[in-house]
């Protein structure tokens, strides 16, 4: 298996960041550099394991049930979740029915950042963590190679309980 990926400690890397003013610190995970491109590596890797798999269905339907792809499709995903984890005593109906974000990739380099800044304080209110890709101003082409797509603002990684998942809880957010 792999070494594991970990955040570098330079400027807004895993480091403590108030994002939003007054309110409670979040946790942002910033990747850069050459952690950067081992994590988007290991990533397409995984992806094209976790697709072998899974050949029944085709490529574009597959992208689909693994990923919410542009900010506007996250930000619906991220609003139809149930509020967070912590509530076990949901209904089983609602857990069957929604769909929950394991991690949000966001390309900092977004321009306006307002398209994005909503992402992160919505993304804290169901505790789903906030990855940013930095990369100069390649941000996001990279993200959209993951995805086959040539840009992607924002990727929402779904949280299915597969192998995909597995490998992102353990290289990306331990």
């Amino acid at each position: 298996m792999s070494m594991p990926i970990t955040a570098s400690t330079k400027t807004f890397t895993g480091e403590q960041v108030s994002c939003r003013g007054n309110s409670l610190p979040q946790q942002t995970i910033c990747y850069e550099g050459e952690v950067l491109d081992r994590l988007l590596t290991s990533i397409k890797r995984e992806i094209a394991t976790a697709r072998k798999s899974d050949i029944v269905l085709p490529e574009k339907i597959w992208y689909k049930q693994q990923f919410s792809v542009g900010v506007n499709e996250v930000t619906r995903v991220l609003e139809r979740m149930p509020p967070s984890l912590a509530n076990e005593r949901s209904s089983l109906s609602a857990k069957l029915h929604s769909t929950r974000l394991q991690v949000i990739l966001v390309a900092s380099d977004c321009n306006p950042r307002l398209l994005t800044k909503h992402l992160e304080s919505l993304a804290d209110s169901k505790k789903v963590p906030v990855v940013f890709v930095k990369d100069k101003k390649r941000g996001s082409l990279r993200l959209g190679e993951l995805i086959k797509l040539k840009t992607a603002i924002a990727i929402g990684i779904k949280d299915k309980g597969n192998q995909f998942n597995q490998f992102i809880s353990t290289e990306m957010l331990s």
